[in-house]
């Protein structure tokens, strides 16, 4: 008991650096997050199981409760205890942005997420509850990169990955005036041009590709009312993987691959990590707020995994190349 007490105090010390809360608030804020990390779910009513507590575990629930109801929180500096924590602040970087959605009853719970790439799995810094169902439009995206943008700058940043999903004038229009480099997959029947100037699907500027093969055009060809620069790699089962660039790079497609790190981190924020699918708050703020708790987390266990990989127990690699376990694991 008094080692475990030594490890809440001294996490507590830590979190002290980063946020201004108060004692009651912080106390609270670390006892959920030993909870997370014991019982690997976001939902209060496990949480209160095992929240490091004398009360009753209907006060240990409602005290989480009023946490997430009645604190404000500075997303600004959590992003900076991110940043700060993976040594993001003084490094070249790539953005990865995403959505994941989920639905609880009639209710769909919709998150566009902003993250860093990072050894396998992308690290949250910045997110904004989608009040509605399906795609974010341009002016949610470009208020989440103007959010990192005022915190951070933009000299260190290398590129902003993102899928299909992710296109449009507008959009693209003020990714290229924000001379932000940018690597995008577009559709295969996106509408572009061809040497002779005329309207052309993108994959019939590629048809020749093989499979593994990896193509590029010269020069940057208009995708709607947009110049961009365009690379594609036939798949090994076919299909054409086309991605936009705001400037030539010969390496478009295997810097646009990194993109799959945010899919990784969102399996561990839900069902291969802190299933947050399962958490029962839905409305627009709070659930804003409640991820704070499993980011810092995930954040935790992976730079445990950090060092433990580097400089304990590596990671065993398995024939295919590839980790036998990730460093979140």
């Amino acid at each position: 008991m008094k080692s475990g007490q030594l490890q809440i105090n001294e996490l507590t010390s830590i979190l002290n650096q980063h946020f201004q809360w108060n004692k009651a608030r912080m106390t609270c804020f670390v006892g959920m997050l030993i909870s997370l990390m014991g019982v690997g779910t976001v939902n209060l009513a496990q949480l209160a199981l095992t929240f490091p507590s004398r009360a009753l575990i209907p006060s240990r629930y409602r005290r989480m409760q009023r946490f997430f109801s009645g604190h404000w929180i500075d997303y600004n500096d959590v992003a900076h205890f991110v940043m700060n924590l993976f040594g993001f602040l003084d490094a070249d970087i790539y953005l990865s942005l995403d959505r994941t959605n989920w639905k609880w009853g009639r209710i769909n719970i919709n998150l566009l997420v902003l993250a860093v790439v990072y050894r396998g799995a992308a690290i949250p810094v910045y997110w904004l509850p989608l009040n509605k169902r399906g795609n974010s439009n341009s002016r949610e995206r470009i208020a989440l990169l103007k959010r990192f943008i005022s915190r951070f700058g933009k000299s260190r940043l290398q590129g902003l990955l993102a899928d299909r999903e992710f296109i449009g004038d507008q959009w693209m229009r003020w990714l290229l005036k924000e001379r932000i480099p940018f690597f995008i997959r577009i559709r295969n029947n996106s509408l572009s041009a061809n040497r002779r100037g005329q309207k052309t699907r993108v994959d019939r500027l590629f048809a020749g590709l093989k499979p593994g093969e990896i193509g590029q055009l010269p020069q940057p060809r208009r995708l709607g009312q947009c110049r961009v620069n365009l690379s594609a790699l036939r798949l090994a089962d076919g299909e054409l993987l086309v991605v936009a660039s705001g400037n030539f790079v010969e390496e478009a497609i295997k810097i646009y691959g990194l993109r799959w790190e945010i899919e990784t981190l969102f399996g561990c924020l839900k069902g291969r990590g802190f299933r947050l699918e399962e958490t029962r708050v839905v409305s627009y703020l709070r659930i804003k707020k409640l991820l704070v708790l499993p980011v810092i987390a995930f954040c935790w266990a992976h730079k445990v995994g950090d060092w433990q990989h580097d400089s304990v127990l590596p990671i065993k690699v398995k024939t295919h190349r590839r980790k036998a376990q990730s460093i979140f694991r």
